[in-house]
């Protein structure tokens, strides 16, 4: 009896946190000292999953390179699901979206080639 009540605490935690989870948008963290630079940067919205590989590279790729990302993970972020296969049209991740409205620029997969070019078509068109 006390084993079934601790799994379906367990179980509520869980889904609990998930639901926090799906509320909040998280901002790659910047160095204070290129925090002007990152202003001058389109946004970019990274739609990934934590245990892509892929989507791991490119959060690497984006942090350490101190370019400023929203990261929503499709996982527990029931919007940001509804968003990547909806508007964007895709069932796979990572997906980087650099700008917004009119002047968006939609990123299928990564390789810091690809997004590079992507990102400097994103700045000449601001």
């Amino acid at each position: 009896m006390f084993s079934r009540i601790l799994v379906l605490l367990a179980v509520t935690c869980m889904f609990t946190a998930s639901g926090m989870a799906a509320d909040q948008v998280h901002q790659s963290q910047l160095n204070p000292a290129k925090a002007l630079d990152a202003k001058k940067a389109p946004q970019i919205v990274l739609y990934s999953v934590s245990w892509c590989p892929h989507c791991k590279e490119a959060k690497e790729y984006l942090t350490r390179n101190n370019i400023p990302f929203i990261n929503r993970d499709v996982e527990v972020d029931e919007k940001a699901m509804e968003v990547l296969t909806g508007k964007y049209n895709s069932n796979g991740v990572p997906v980087i979206v650099i700008g917004t409205g009119s002047n968006e620029i939609v990123v299928k997969g990564f390789t810091p080639e690809q997004f590079m070019e992507s990102l400097n078509k994103a700045q000449t068109k601001k």
